[in-house]
């Protein structure tokens, strides 16, 4: 069985931060987007804990998402729930049951990324714009 002293130092170990406690929500310590998944993915790897059940967006955010134009028209997934805090102690309790144990409350996700869209189109449309203009000027 893991203690919850363990998962805390596992957390630490793993994000170079010492200002966390038992009841750290670690998102709000500033372990977000990329670097919150990797920890929860290498937490579910060391730990052997079954993730079936786990939806990100509930805990986190996403890299780069200061950024999105498209998320001023479209709220991404995590921008649509209530956040639901990851902390050390929560993490014992899974590491210990070996799943991934939060009922989440009823909700509803567009399938279909309309944010992410907007900034391909965006991104692409930028892209061309600069060959055009590359082109014209050889």
């Amino acid at each position: 069985m893991t203690t919850a002293n363990e998962i805390t130092e596992f957390v630490k170990k793993n994000t170079g931060l010492e200002n966390i406690t038992d009841d750290t929500d670690i998102f709000y310590i500033g372990i977000v987007g990329d670097d919150f998944h990797e920890l929860i993915k290498k937490f579910a790897k060391t730990y052997s804990v079954d993730m079936t059940n786990y939806l990100w967006y509930f805990h986190a955010d996403e890299e780069g998402v200061r950024s999105s134009i498209g998320g001023f028209f479209f709220a991404p997934p995590y921008k649509r729930v209530k956040h639901i805090p990851v902390t050390p102690l929560l993490l014992n309790e899974f590491a210990n049951r070996k799943k991934w144990n939060i009922e989440y409350p009823k909700h509803q996700i567009q399938k279909k990324r309309y944010d992410l869209f907007i900034n391909t189109i965006i991104v692409a449309t930028a892209i061309v714009l600069f060959i055009v203009v590359a082109l014209k000027e050889c």
